[in-house]
Formats: structure tokens, sequence, C-alpha cells
């Protein structure tokens, strides 16, 4: 079993930054994929970003060009910073790994909220 734990969430200003963290512990085999997924009220839940074990990342289209994934294998952790936030990124984040001999594991997630 793989357990996730997140940080970094919290309550910040419209174009204000966070940088949240996932790190992964357990019966880690090999993680390929990492990434973030977030669902606000009344919405599903949604792909925000993902990164490979080599590197590729892909991002949802209102993310793209102010939310950077990255992710330390050693450690393996996960990081988004996200910048220039808006009130429309108000949600609960999740972060997720793929190990290659597991099904996908989830963190319990943290909120993000942006007001002023």
């Amino acid at each position: 079993q793989v357990q996730l734990v997140e940080s970094g969430g919290g309550l910040v200003q419209p174009g204000g930054s966070l940088r949240l963290s996932c790190a992964a512990s357990g019966s880690i085999f090999s993680i390929d994929a990492m990434g973030w997924y977030r669902q606000a009220p009344g919405k599903q839940r949604g792909l925000v970003a993902s990164i490979t074990s080599g590197g590729s990342t892909n991002y949802a289209d209102s993310v793209k060009g102010r939310f950077t994934i990255s992710r330390d294998n050693a450690k393996n952790t996960v990081y988004m910073q996200m910048n220039s936030l808006k009130p429309e990124d108000t949600a609960v984040y999740y972060c997720y790994v793929d190990d290659v001999l597991r099904p996908r594991s989830w963190g319990q997630g943290t909120q993000v909220t942006v007001s002023s």
C-alpha cells in the first residue's frame, strides 16, 4: 500500500502563489506518473497537471502558464507551484501516484481558496 501526504494548501488572495507538495511512502516499487486533480464544489474532479517518470508534463488548459509541476524521484515527492491564482482555482486538490505494480493511490486532499 502507498500512502500520500499532501501539504501547502491554504487561503491566498487573487494573484498570489501557493506551492503544493505530496510525498509518497510505503510499499513503493516504481513510480511512473504523478500528478494533481482538483474538485470545486458542485463540479467533477478534473486533471490539473501530471508528470511522468521521465519528466514529461501535461497541464489543463486553464492552468497553462501559471502552474508548474515538478518531482523529486529520490524523495518520491511531487510538487505544484501555483502562480497568478484566480478565484476559479478554488478547489480541493488531490495528488495521485501511479506505481507500476499497484492501482492508483490518492492523497487525502488539500483545500486551496483564492479570495480577497
